[in-house]
């Protein structure tokens, strides 16, 4: 079986309080904003129904939206079974936002108040699972560390995942939250099955143009 095989059927980018999906600039508000204000009004703006999202850590509200906007007007999850769906995420930061509002909770022994729900998200897989539990995806699930988005990488590791039949399809990317900067660059890989003809090939070099990757 050839690259040629897999394609990109949808992606979806979230970074300076922007929303592009395929291509298209989506929904925006003021750049100054802050990205609770920002996160809640993608939130609404697309009408998720979602009462746990509330309870989520940063990062995980940003790859949670970034999926459920993937998987928004398309037949995805409805053409595989659970355990065929796969999900491989990275960052550079790994879980590093709430790991600090964590320390901040314990590191006082005069004022010493751990948070069991904060402390709950002090994994960066946490994000999967936040995203498997809202779509019953039971396939394969890798969230890595990185300096910086590898699409080489990715395309080796979920191609090799994909020809070996560990997973049918995957929703996977880069998702990073640390110092209040942002930013989600998620994608569907799907054998390709002539679904129509706006579909990518499954490449590094389409990766990189996608998501203007250096």
């Amino acid at each position: 079986m050839c690259s040629e095989n897999l394609i990109i059927t949808k992606h979806c980018i979230i970074r300076q309080n922007k929303v592009i999906i395929d291509g298209k600039n989506d929904f925006s508000i003021d750049s100054d904003a802050s990205f609770p204000d920002f996160i809640r009004a993608v939130y609404r703006n697309y009408k998720i129904s979602y009462q746990k999202f509330f309870k989520m850590d940063n990062l995980s509200k940003l790859g949670f939206i970034t999926t459920e906007l993937l998987l928004q007007q398309n037949d995805f999850l409805n053409s595989y079974k659970n355990d065929e769906i796969g999900i491989i995420i990275s960052n550079s930061g790994s879980s590093i936002d709430t790991d600090i509002k964590y320390n901040d909770t314990i590191k006082d022994k005069a004022n010493y108040f751990p948070s069991p729900s904060v402390f709950v998200y002090t994994l960066p897989n946490i994000v999967i699972g936040e995203i498997c539990i809202r779509n019953k995806i039971q396939g394969e699930g890798t969230f890595l560390i990185s300096e910086k988005f590898n699409p080489d990488f990715n395309y080796n590791y979920i191609k090799d995942l994909i020809y070996k039949s560990k997973i049918e399809s995957c929703i996977c990317g880069w998702v990073d939250f640390e110092n209040d900067k942002f930013e989600s660059l998620l994608f569907l890989v799907e054998k390709n099955h002539n679904k129509n003809n706006k579909n990518i090939n499954f490449e590094p070099k389409n990766i990189r143009e996608l998501f203007d990757i250096n």
